[in-house]
């Protein structure tokens, strides 16, 4: 009949796709606005289609992803501000598994907000919000140009988070 190999059959252990960055090198980003901040130097600042003064999307080809940026002045709006930034999580919902929080306060800077973190299938894996309480309120969402898949896009998410680590660490009002 047929004839086989005599050797044993062993399992192989699970594969993962390894997916290897560069580390980030930082640069401030200097600009007309009232704000300003270290970004990474592979990333590229974009303006966004809808226009508003002082947002911009900080592009990463290679990712095929963009942290979109918003710039809001504070003007008695505050509990507004806080609320569409918290509600802009919330949406996300739907297709979450999960929402980390993490607060965000650095006193030097007069710097305050909130990370949040998207476990699951989301269009945005990360979101942020950064104000001063006075007189301005910076918002910021990584978003890819790519159907939403946790798994496949986590590694690239994470890279992402690091960049948003520091864009609010560097952040400074003018």
């Amino acid at each position: 009949m047929f004839v086989s190999c005599q050797e044993e059959a062993t399992p192989k252990p699970a594969a993962y796709l390894s997916l290897n960055y560069q580390e980030a090198e930082y640069k401030t980003w200097n600009n007309t606005c009232p704000y300003t901040f270290q970004i990474n130097s592979k990333a590229k600042i974009e303006s966004p289609r809808l226009k508003q003064y002082c947002s911009y999307n900080i592009s990463y080809p290679t990712l095929k992803g963009k942290i979109h940026v918003t710039y809001r002045a504070v003007t008695n709006n505050l509990e507004v501000l806080l609320k569409d930034a918290q509600d802009l999580t919330q949406e996300h919902t739907i297709k979450a598994d999960g929402i980390k929080s993490v607060l965000y306060e650095n006193a030097t800077q007069n710097a305050y907000g909130m990370v949040y973190e998207v476990e699951g299938n989301a269009a945005s894996p990360v979101q942020f919000y950064v104000t001063d309480n006075k007189k301005h309120f910076l918002t910021g969402s990584i978003y890819f140009n790519t159907k939403p898949n946790y798994d496949s896009i986590l590694p690239a998410a994470h890279y992402l988070k690091k960049d948003i680590q520091k864009l609010m660490e560097t952040l400074t009002w003018k």
